[in-house]
């Protein structure tokens, strides 16, 4: 085994891009690491670290050098490679010649397909030295970033110009010249604090002189959780709690490399605003935390985070100060004009935004979803005015010169704006909850006007976009229609409403004159919605071959599907399952092969022969009756668990009968009998799917 060394590498840059961070420093870490393992060069750990100005590797106890290895080339079989004078032919010659051998140098090897000729060689592993700086440039080539940039007449191109690289193997500098800068040992500290260079010493004494030495946080995981408690603690000594936005709180962490935490006030009249209006525009424009008070109302307080050690805070603090003022009367101001109209009065206006071309305008959408949305309101026990009348006020607020400046607001005016002009408070509400759930794992709508109006917003744009021949691609979905599909099963089977999907599918479609250009769009929305649910049903823990066979019977009522998803999952426990869907398999076999799968015939008593027979076709009859009950009620376990008594006389069945007698009469009823005894495992799913 070779000797090991731990290597360094950091490249220094301007300023990155703080959003991106995470994301380029994760990817520089996979690169290396995949770099390595294909150079075959072993490692026992890598880590990454990553601040404004620097990204960094650090691999504990790299190889040295790879192992030697013998490379093996396999060539013609011996049979073929000499004339019968004994003489090579050309394919081996040239074979020889492309290892670089003579064709005598070739050895022969036996295996049970005969004696072959081979090439090999004792191949001379090479340095880790001579390996990383390829390693090191491929992985910075393959940084996910969308514009690269050049600066002055260096070389290369990146997403930030670059100041310096480390690149240490040990206690030595590999020699590496890459986008305009030399590798050497030596790094930048804080801009401010620390702005001379730092000797590295090792890989293992980076992160804490780069913290000592050069007031830089560059383990971003430790400098976020500073971050946290900083502003955690700072929050309780202004007598709140901080609101912690993850988001933000990730931005930060990319914007500074020494945290210092500062609070600050602003006039408690801005409190009169909507307190999602003074987060947003204390977030967005000024990167600050918001504090409230244990009932969760805003109190007149923010916390920055400062990326210098400042001598005199105070200083610092006034300054915010007088940059949060002027935003945050920005934000009275929109929020004093858009209160002088109803948001009634901007449907008009909505008739100026475009929804997709082939699709028209937000106002078209907003009546196509109004009509819909009453229609799943009666359907969901809701009141199908105030649905109505929620969608058609759903999209107001995107004409507010509030969410015009914040967008992210978008709903969570509207509900405001709508109680202000007296609106039902379902109504009002419904026009934020028309959005969720937003993300995965996001609250659903609560209200039934806000469960009809989300899914017929949802429902309206899944159907319009693939009406149009634009269904997602890859990883292009610029409408949102997988969080939307998502959206729809979440909503129906969270919350109970026994809805049947086709006909919404339908119905949306209804809403469109002549802008639908594609075939079976009902086909081809519904298929989406099965995909989709296949990936739910995997995330609750359900397993493929379970989900296969309750989508062969193809249920079109989201909680129908689920609950029979659920019941095979506890049939799938019981003893007799694995017998009766090979049975099962055995009948849809039998009755594919024979044509019969769609004709269920009646079973003619008078021609049954075999005591085996006529004992399933009592069973059935009385099976049948039993469950008769339990399928009107949707008790599809009860339903399995009956069943589940028939595996015996199925499996004596099998035992005793030739189902393709010769007398046709004999056969035709045979085949009706298991037709029927298929017909009803599939009231429920196709349990011949089910795997061992």
């Amino acid at each position: 085994m070779s000797n090991t060394r731990d290597l360094l590498i950091e490249l220094g840059t301007e300023e990155l891009p703080p959003k991106a961070l995470k994301k380029l420093i994760q990817a520089f870490e996979v690169s290396i690491k995949k770099g390595l393992e294909a150079a075959e060069l072993s490692f026992s750990s890598i880590r990454s670290y990553a601040a404004p100005r620097r990204m960094a590797v650090i691999v504990d106890d790299l190889q040295e050098k790879q192992e030697d290895r013998l490379v093996e080339r396999r060539g013609p079989a011996v049979a073929s490679a000499f004339d019968d004078d004994g003489n090579p032919t050309k394919a081996v010659q040239g074979f020889a010649r492309s290892c670089g051998v003579e064709v005598e140098d070739l050895e022969t090897v036996e295996t049970d397909k005969g004696a072959w000729l081979v090439f090999k060689k004792e191949q001379t592993g090479s340095n880790a030295e001579s390996l990383v700086p390829d390693i090191l440039q491929q992985a910075l080539n393959d940084l996910p970033i969308p514009k690269r940039m050049r600066w002055g007449s260096l070389p290369g191109e990146f997403v930030r110009p670059v100041h310096w690289l480390v690149l240490l193997f040990g206690n030595d500098v590999i020699p590496f010249d890459t986008l305009g800068v030399s590798a050497s040992r030596d790094t930048q500290g804080h801009r401010f604090h620390h702005p001379e260079a730092i000797r590295i010493e090792s890989a293992q004494t980076y992160v804490a002189q780069l913290e000592t030495e050069g007031h830089v946080v560059v383990d971003m995981t430790a400098r976020r959780e500073a971050i946290r408690g900083q502003v955690l603690e700072l929050a309780t000594k202004l007598g709140g709690e901080a609101v912690l936005n993850e988001d933000l709180l990730d931005e930060v962490t990319g914007l500074v490399e020494w945290p210092v935490a500062l609070s600050g006030s602003y006039d408690k009249r801005f409190l009169e605003l909507p307190a999602e209006a003074l987060i947003s525009s204390m977030e967005e424009h000024q990167k600050y935390f918001a504090v409230r008070d244990k009932s969760g109302e805003l109190l007149p307080y923010f916390i920055t985070i400062c990326n210098i050690e400042s001598r005199d805070p105070t200083q610092v603090v006034a300054g915010n100060e007088r940059v949060i003022l002027p935003r945050l009367s920005d934000s009275a101001f929109f929020w004093e004009t858009d209160r002088k109209r109803p948001l009634a009065d901007r449907q008009e206006q909505l008739k100026t935004i475009v929804f997709q071309n082939k699709l028209g305008t937000v106002f078209d959408k907003s009546v196509r979803v109004a009509k819909l949305a009453a229609f799943i309101a009666t359907k969901i026990d809701g009141e199908a005015p105030l649905a109505q009348r929620a969608a058609q006020l759903a999209k107001c607020d995107l004409v507010t010169e509030m969410v015009g400046e914040f967008p992210d607001l978008q709903g969570i005016m509207g509900r405001y704006y709508a109680r202000l002009d007296g609106e039902h408070d379902e109504v009002a509400e419904a026009l934020d909850e028309q959005y969720l759930p937003r993300f995965a794992g996001d609250a659903l709508p609560a209200t039934k006007t806000g469960q009809a109006v989300s899914l017929a917003e949802k429902l309206d744009t899944l159907v319009g976009l693939f009406g149009i021949g634009q269904p997602p691609t890859g990883v292009k979905d610029p409408f949102a229609l997988r969080r939307a599909a998502l959206g729809v099963l979440r909503i129906i089977i969270e919350n109970n409403l026994d809805l049947d999907l086709l006909v919404l599918i339908e119905q949306a479609q209804q809403g469109f004159e002549n802008e639908l250009s594609e075939p079976k769009v009902t086909e081809q929305v519904m298929q989406y919605f099965y995909d989709r649910l296949k990936g739910y049903a995997q995330d609750q823990g359900i397993k493929a071959d379970v989900f296969e066979a309750v989508l062969a019977v193809k249920p079109v009522r989201p909680l129908d599907f689920m609950q029979r998803l659920n019941a095979v999952v506890a049939f799938r426990q019981l003893e007799q399952a694995e017998s009766l869907a090979a049975g099962n398999k055995r009948i849809g076999n039998i009755l594919r092969k024979n044509g019969a799968e769609a004709d269920a015939g009646t079973v003619d008593e008078s021609v049954l022969v075999e005591g085996a027979e006529k004992a399933l076709v009592a069973k059935l009859e009385t099976v049948t009756e039993a469950v008769k009950p339990l399928m009107a009620s949707a008790d599809y376990t009860g339903v399995l668990t009956t069943l589940a008594d028939m595996r015996e006389t199925v499996d004596g069945f099998f035992d005793s009968v030739m189902v393709m007698d010769e007398d046709m009469t004999i056969r035709k009823n045979r085949l009706a009998i298991l037709n029927q005894t298929r017909a009803l495992f599939l009231g429920v799913a196709d349990i011949s799917h089910l795997q061992n």
